[in-house]
């Protein structure tokens, strides 16, 4: 294109931002900046009654926490301001009126009691749509059916109306998706659909036609949910006399339920216990806490990584991209039509990649944290070693603390089975020639140092080291695996060391 690319994230202020809004949002900014254009952040809250408090703050700081940054619109600023809806109400009522004007849409003063009444007919007259369209508004009361010295009384009175879009009976409307191809409609299938509200703010279909005129819009990336209005926004294009420059259309994939089948709702995160909200909400109304996937541990480029795989691929088998690298791997024909099946098994394993991948310093301060609040004293430098050595068997950061039970705590229990199979007359021998060489020990008690000392024990001793390792965890955890064991002995120290072997030598009988 000649354009610049410009694209937008249009959210509504109704509540928390869902993981696949935030989806959607990520595909229009790695298209963006790919093509070395801009994204625009547009707060759409035309719907005052489904509007809730606090929804826009958490819609920026979601953005903020995945790495997405806007380059215009609400929180940042820009030339096309101002960027929530329901401060550009004049914009959208001279834009309706003109098409009245141009007899393109019209006056509809139809009470609910007679759209409802509207519909029950059409359901009993078995009609293949019951909707206001072409046929059935030339039985309602509206400015093409009243006559217009009715219409201006009626408007001079105060009475209620709505304009809608004069819907043509007979026309092919057509548009080419990205992702999609082709898709063709019927007039006789759109109805003719309220542009401007009684209470004088726009609808979505008006409002979104005329921002991403107005603001320069060269693609519309949203969810596949909005599919079937595209041929609506396409007529509004022409109608407006826009068509020329109308944005390229791509709808995304849903997200599916685990299982598979059916759109992802809370419903289905609640009952399969995980977030699906970027960010913890609490209900403005009801005070209820909805989980996010910040507070449940995911790190931002575990999630974006996770996001971005669902729907899209490069067509390589590599699974972990930092943010460039997305940017640089990805195409919008790429994008599936078919939806993605939301695997949030999928998700931790991204986070456990990603908290691998993360330094022992940044991950040691959770660790102190969670370690201080049970009541143990936990320096930096021992929370950093706790890291090193857990880092990899954990999913999340928080996890690393608990995993660290057998360094905070001594084993008051130890495991029946290694013990039966393990602990023999060679196990107590090893535990005691090494527990005596920690004993006159007198150097920096450090793992490499520590696997020296046992190593030259043994051989002293004259022990096979690969027959008593099990036992020797053994009597220092309790159990017969896990992490790595010199480094678990430099972190618990020399005299917690020293201490265990001795109790373990005390309370455990070798098995007759």
């Amino acid at each position: 294109m000649s354009k610049p690319v410009r694209v937008r994230f249009a959210p509504s202020p109704t509540g928390p931002l869902h993981i696949g809004g935030v989806r959607t949002a990520l595909y229009n900014y790695l298209f963006a900046r790919k093509m070395g254009g801009k994204m625009l952040l547009r707060i759409e809250d035309t719907d005052q009654n489904r509007f809730v408090p606090g929804a826009e703050d958490y819609i920026l700081e979601s953005l903020r926490w995945v790495g997405i940054q806007i380059d215009e619109g609400q929180g940042v600023g820009g030339p096309d301001g101002p960027y929530r809806q329901s401060e550009r109400r004049e914009i959208y009522q001279k834009e309706a009126q003109r098409l009245i004007n141009e007899g393109k849409a019209y006056y509809a003063f139809d009470t609910a009691e007679e759209l409802d009444a509207m519909r029950k007919r059409l359901e009993e007259a078995n009609a293949p749509a019951a909707q206001y369209n072409a046929i059935t508004r030339m039985q309602m009361r509206n400015s093409l059916t009243l006559k217009p010295e009715d219409v201006r009384a009626r408007m001079d009175a105060g009475e209620p109306y709505v304009i809608r879009l004069k819907t043509p009976r007979k026309e092919e409307v057509r548009l080419n998706d990205i992702i999609r191809g082709w898709v063709n409609v019927h007039s006789s299938a759109i109805d003719d659909k309220v542009l401007l509200k009684s209470d004088g703010l726009p609808t979505y279909h008006l409002a979104n036609i005329v921002d991403d005129h107005l603001m320069g819009i060269t693609h519309v990336i949203r969810g596949e949910e909005w599919l079937p209005s595209a041929p609506l926004h396409v007529l509004l294009y022409r109608y407006l006399g826009w068509e020329d420059t109308m944005p390229q259309f791509a709808h995304l994939p849903l997200l599916l339920k685990p299982e598979g089948n059916g759109k992802l709702s809370k419903r289905d995160a609640d009952l399969g216990g995980f977030p699906i909200f970027p960010l913890q909400w609490t209900d403005p109304f009801t005070g209820t806490v909805a989980r996010g996937f910040r507070e449940d541990g995911y790190l931002p480029e575990a999630t974006i990584n996770f996001l971005a795989l669902l729907g899209w691929n490069p067509g390589t088998e590599q699974e972990l991209f930092s943010m460039d690298e997305l940017v640089a791997s990805f195409d919008l024909t790429q994008v599936h039509k078919a939806g993605a099946r939301f695997d949030i098994q999928k998700a931790q394993w991204f986070n456990h990649q990603y908290i691998r991948q993360q330094s022992n310093t940044d991950l040691a301060p959770t660790v102190q944290q969670q370690a201080e609040k049970a009541g143990f004293v936990c320096s930096i430098e021992k929370a950093e070693k706790i890291a090193a050595l857990l880092k990899g068997r954990v999913n999340f950061a928080h996890e690393i603390f608990t995993e660290a039970g057998t360094i905070f705590n001594a084993p008051i229990a130890y495991d029946e089975a290694i013990v039966t199979a393990k602990w023999n007359a060679d196990a107590v021998k090893a535990v005691t020639v090494f527990r005596d060489a920690l004993q006159s020990f007198d150097g920096e008690f450090l793992a490499d140092t520590i696997k020296h000392t046992l190593s030259d024990t043994m051989q002293q001793a004259g022990i096979k080291q690969g027959k008593i390792m099990q036992a020797m965890r053994l009597a220092l955890t309790g159990s017969g695996a896990g992490p790595d064991l010199m480094l678990t002995m430099e972190i618990i120290g020399k005299d917690e060391t020293i201490g265990r072997l001795e109790k373990a030598l005390e309370i455990l009988k070798i098995a007759v």
